[in-house]
Formats: C-alpha cells, sequence, structure tokens
C-alpha cells in the first residue's frame, strides 16, 4: 500500500480501536465511546451529529440529489464472560493480534468504516453520497439504537453493516419471530374424569411445530425452523391444568414474511398465538446489485448468514461484511488480527470504488 494518506487512516483507525476497548462501552452505557467517536471525527473536521448514544455524519459533498450509502457499525459490546483471561479492557497487542472486547465484534469493523468514511469524505463528483453512523445497542436488539437514528438520516438507498464476516458478503440474514402461546382447557381433579386437560392440548400443538415444514428453502438461508423453547402448565399434581403457556423461537428465512408465517401456524393449532415482537425481520440484497457485483469482481464470496444484526432493522438493500471473523464473537480473550483491519480497510475501499466512481 503506497497511499501515505490511506496508510495514515489505516494507523489511525487502530489507534481508535484501542481507545474503543479502554473505554467500557456495554449496551445502554455507551456515552463514552460515543464522545471518543465524535472527538475523533472531529479531529478530522468532520461535521457530527448526536443522538441519544448514536454518532453520524455525511460526507463533506453531501448532495441530495444523488443516492446515499450508509456505512454503519456499533459501539456497545456485550458484558465481558468470566473466562477472560486478559483484562477486557485493555488494549493488548501481541503476535498480530489486538485483544480486547469488542475488538472483534464490532470495533473493528466500525473503526474500518470511519476509516473508509474519512477516505471519501473529501473526495468530489462521486456518484453517491455517504453517511456514517456509529450506532448503540446493537447487542440488545435495542430501540435506541440504529432503529430509533433512521428516520433522523438522509434517505439511505443502500448501506454496508460492519459485523465480522472474514470480509465475506452475508447477503441475507434469518429474520427472528418469538411466538408466545397459550392453549386453554377446564380445570379437574386429576383423579376423576374431570376437565379439559390444556397440556394435552399443547402437547399435539407442539407436536406440530416440531413436525411441521415450510415449503419454500432459500438458497442462501436454507429452511425456515421452528423450535418449542419454554413451557410452563399446572399448580400442582392433582388439579387438571386450564392453562398451558409455551414459547417458539421461529427462524424466518427471505422467502416468507412474518405475516405470511403467523397465518400458517395459526391456521394450523388450537393454541392462542401471540408474536412477542416483529421488529427483526429477514432480511435479503440481490446478487445483482451493484455492491454485490463489485465484490464477486474482487473474489469474495458470498452467503447467508445464520446471525442477527441491524441489517434487520434496516428497510433498504444491505450488505453485512466486515474485517474479523464472526466465530470469536462474545468469546473469552476476543481480538481481531491487525492485519484484518488493514486488509479490511482496502477491500470495503476497492468495494466502493466500483460503484461510486
Amino acid at each position: 500500500m503506497n497511499n501515505p494518506e490511506l496508510n495514515i487512516l489505516i494507523t489511525d483507525a487502530i489507534n481508535l480501536l484501542k481507545k474503543l476497548i479502554a473505554t467500557p462501552s456495554l449496551s445502554k452505557e455507551e456515552e463514552e465511546t460515543a464522545e471518543v467517536i465524535q472527538i475523533y471525527l472531529e479531529s478530522k473536521n468532520v461535521i457530527t451529529h448526536q443522538y441519544l448514544n448514536n454518532i453520524w455524519a455525511k460526507n463533506k459533498y453531501f448532495d441530495e440529489t444523488k443516492p446515499t450509502i450508509l456505512l454503519n457499525s456499533h459501539h456497545d459490546t456485550v458484558k465481558p464472560n468470566k473466562a477472560y483471561t486478559l483484562n477486557p479492557f485493555e488494549p493488548i497487542e501481541k503476535d498480530g493480534k489486538l485483544f480486547g472486547l469488542g475488538s472483534n465484534d464490532a470495533g473493528g469493523c466500525l473503526v474500518s468504516l470511519i476509516a473508509v468514511f474519512l477516505n471519501f469524505y473529501h473526495q468530489k463528483n462521486l456518484k453517491y453520497n455517504f453517511v456514517l453512523a456509529a450506532t448503540a445497542e446493537e447487542e440488545i436488539s435495542g430501540p435506541n439504537g440504529v432503529e430509533i437514528l433512521l428516520p433522523r438520516l438522509p434517505k439511505i438507498d443502500f448501506g454496508i453493516v460492519g459485523e465480522p464476516t472474514l470480509m465475506n458478503m452475508a447477503l441475507a440474514e434469518k429474520g427472528l419471530l418469538v411466538l408466545d402461546c397459550i392453549s386453554h382447557g377446564k380445570p379437574g381433579h386429576a383423579a376423576r374424569e374431570e376437565g379439559d386437560n390444556a397440556l394435552y392440548k399443547a402437547v399435539k400443538d407442539i407436536e406440530w411445530f416440531m413436525k411441521y415444514k415450510f415449503d419454500r428453502v432459500s438458497d442462501l438461508l436454507g429452511p425456515m425452523k421452528m423450535s418449542v423453547t419454554i413451557i410452563n402448565a399446572g399448580s400442582q399434581h392433582n388439579v387438571v391444568p386450564s392453562e398451558c403457556k409455551f414459547t417458539v423461537d421461529v427462524r424466518v428465512n427471505e422467502l416468507y414474511s412474518f405475516e405470511e408465517v403467523l397465518e400458517i401456524i395459526k391456521a394450523n393449532v388450537v393454541s392462542d398465538v401471540i408474536p412477542r415482537s416483529c421488529r427483526l425481520r429477514s432480511t435479503s440484497i440481490a446478487v445483482d446489485h451493484p455492491i454485490i457485483q463489485s465484490g464477486i469482481k474482487l473474489g469474495r464470496t458470498y452467503y447467508g448468514s445464520p446471525t442477527t444484526s441491524d441489517k434487520a432493522l434496516m428497510s433498504f438493500p444491505t450488505l453485512k461484511m466486515g474485517p474479523g471473523d464472526s466465530a470469536r464473537s462474545h468469546t473469552a480473550d476476543e481480538f481481531i488480527y491487525v492485519d484484518e483491519i488493514k486488509k479490511g480497510i482496502d477491500l470495503y475501499i476497492e468495494l466502493l470504488n466500483n460503484v461510486v466512481k
């Protein structure tokens, strides 16, 4: 890499990541990392905006007549697990690795996208605008992260969501639909032929959830999956339960809407079915989209992701892609290779150059 300005951005990105690691930012407690990001961007003469713990900015020559690309990743982290042998809040660089909580998920992605945004920030005559968003509460799918910020941003035409994918392209994600189900019966004494056992009704419905196969199988995400994960009924051994509650975890591929899935389920079970939330929907971006075609030209593979990200909350086409490895996320002594960040920044820029110039 012989570009001095880009080399500076890469060095600055790694130093920024070290500052973020050293600044605790558990979900809902991201005030200090928001400040770190804002101060860094302003040191680069970028005009920033803040809403709650979300920081965003537009490129210098933003033109409302042009389409806009969102560059997004999150700066909140999960809580460090008890298996850590290193201080999770101490950035330690060793053997080409940078250790620390949030280094891989998704600090490396975030600082890489910030570097990419700064690379394009001063460039004139691009075909697209850029909006950068460093957002909160991703790890808990909270309401005060990207979801609350999106209505406050300019109209977005497509986005890149920074999550660790080994810089391959996650085109689709399964949606998550959590169902609270209740079967109803009548109470009675267990020793006599009394009552109508709600538990038995629930068992029949649970058997349907176990055996039912949805017709549409996705090339990217495979079949739909339903799992009964919680059940609760009865209060004492000699009373027939009048109510049985159970919970179903439904992973929805991009070929079904939540409304279609609910309609099929309600037509086949006797229990009441109440969706807990319909926020985390399945998403996909077309293979023939310019950003995907750019990635294919650069030799990147594409796939459907089994994990959910802020991509699920975006109504426009989004590509999930970033340095780091999803398998390292939420593990003890989390790390990212420094070289992954360097190569990630370079690849992101190549990917976008093919689209915006």
